[in-house]
């Protein structure tokens, strides 16, 4: 593992933000963090500052670094260092690797599994698909190996503080890999392991010990995520065509609507009391659901619209959502009604970002699409080319945007991670 100096000193003693082990959640937290999937607010917005909306080689790029392995996690950011899983398919070396924010220069690389890759992964997805979390002093990282789900705590450092077993991932009928981020709630990780046999489990955040687990018997790919909601926080997961809702302290089920489909990959999203979710596979009437969340939660609309890998964005009132087949929508939150759509361009497998008022979305091709979140009319902003493949999801914070991409351009895959800002 490559020590670093006090750049790296800096990674661990000014973090942003440190969660105390009884911290509840906060999603109005206005710290600079990016410490999770969905970020400091939960729901894909930016605090801050916005990000630019245009760039090219020679404008508005701090840095970009090549990196090794493969992956379609989306980097964390705390304190002056980014996060990111990869993993060697040759090898079948998985690791969690540290950058300092300000210049990406790779500051320590540490091997969390070796061995044991699952054979059969689908064409879209990668052994490091799973975004780490962070209490602002840890680093929790999810990968497969010999068919179980290994959760894996780390310090900022680098250093593997523990590691265990979380249960199994054996999957028949659709082996398409692994997928879920873990999420983090006051001293707990949340971890979601949903195939024919799967489960929910709760672990705690100092040793790994199991808190509770609950049966999730059901193909699915979705990352769970806690919503403050009627009153009270809420584990919100899709899948097994249901939106569900439990206790994140306990696992108890507060409420299930019927909804999305048997197999989704978004995470849920929420707005107020408007709670939202899509998906997936195989296809039925009922693809987007809006519920409204009170004692007794209420569908108030669905749609046949499909966003089978993405997670839907909602801001103001209105839900943007785009497709499998690159066509964006805004639906009014309440009703459902469309207020537009425009198709993009190539199929889309990351989610949409928003950064002030702009929506950041990038196809499979690298395009990165920046449109104003105006539900009154589709309203273009910009184009740019992030290489000629993204998966990723991108995050911001202070005026700059992270991403992962790779290129092909010279004959050889080569992934990166980039820093766009002001120049």
């Amino acid at each position: 593992m490559m020590r670093f100096g006090i750049v790296g000193f800096l990674c661990v003693m000014l973090p942003a933000a440190v969660w105390a082990a009884d911290a509840r959640l906060d999603v109005g937290d206005s710290h600079e963090d990016w410490q999770s999937w969905r970020g400091p607010t939960g729901n894909n917005i930016a605090l801050g500052p916005p990000v630019p909306t245009e760039w090219d080689e020679a404008k508005n790029v701090i840095w970009k670094i090549p990196l090794e392995g493969r992956g379609h996690s989306s980097p964390i950011l705390v304190g002056d260092c980014l996060y990111l899983t990869s993993a060697d398919q040759e090898k079948q070396i998985t690791t969690v690797v540290a950058f300092d924010k300000h210049t990406g220069k790779q500051l320590w690389q540490t091997p969390v599994t070796r061995g044991g890759f699952q054979t059969d992964v689908h064409a879209k997805n990668t052994h490091a698909t799973s975004t780490v979390a962070s209490n602002g002093k840890q680093l929790f990282a999810v990968f497969l190996q010999n068919e179980a789900v290994i959760l894996t705590a780390l310090d900022l450092e680098g250093k593997i503080l523990w590691q265990i077993n979380a249960g199994p991932y054996k999957p028949e009928q659709y082996k398409f890999g692994y997928a879920p981020s873990p999420m983090l709630y006051e001293d707990l990780v949340l971890v979601a392991s949903e195939y024919e046999e799967g489960w929910l489990a709760a672990f705690s955040q100092q040793d790994g010990q199991q808190r509770w687990r609950i049966d999730r018997k059901g193909t699915s790919y979705s990352t769970p995520i806690v919503a403050p909601l009627a009153g009270r926080d809420q584990l919100l997961l899709s899948g097994q065509a249901k939106v569900a809702s439990f206790d994140p302290r306990t696992g108890e089920q507060l409420w299930e609507v019927d909804g999305t489909n048997l197999a989704t990959c978004g995470t849920a999203v929420w707005e107020k009391d408007m709670v939202y979710a899509s998906g997936g596979y195989p296809a039925s009437p009922t693809q987007t659901v809006a519920i409204k969340v009170s004692e007794t939660p209420e569908v108030l609309w669905t749609s046949r619209e499909q966003c089978y890998e993405q997670s839907l964005l909602t801001h103001g009132g209105y839900l943007y959502l785009i497709n499998d087949r690159g066509i964006f929508y805004c639906l009014h939150g309440q009703t459902g009604e469309t207020m537009w759509k425009q198709r993009l361009g190539s199929p889309v497998s990351s989610s949409p970002l928003l950064s002030g008022d702009n929506i950041f979305i990038a196809d499979e091709k690298g395009n990165m699409y920046v449109l104003k979140a105006n539900p009154e009319k589709y309203e273009f902003v910009a184009k740019n080319q992030l290489g000629d493949e993204t998966f990723a999801t991108p995050i911001a914070s202070q005026g700059r945007l992270y991403a992962r991409y790779a290129d092909s351009s010279s004959g050889t895959r080569q992934e990166y991670l980039i820093c766009i800002g002001n120049q």
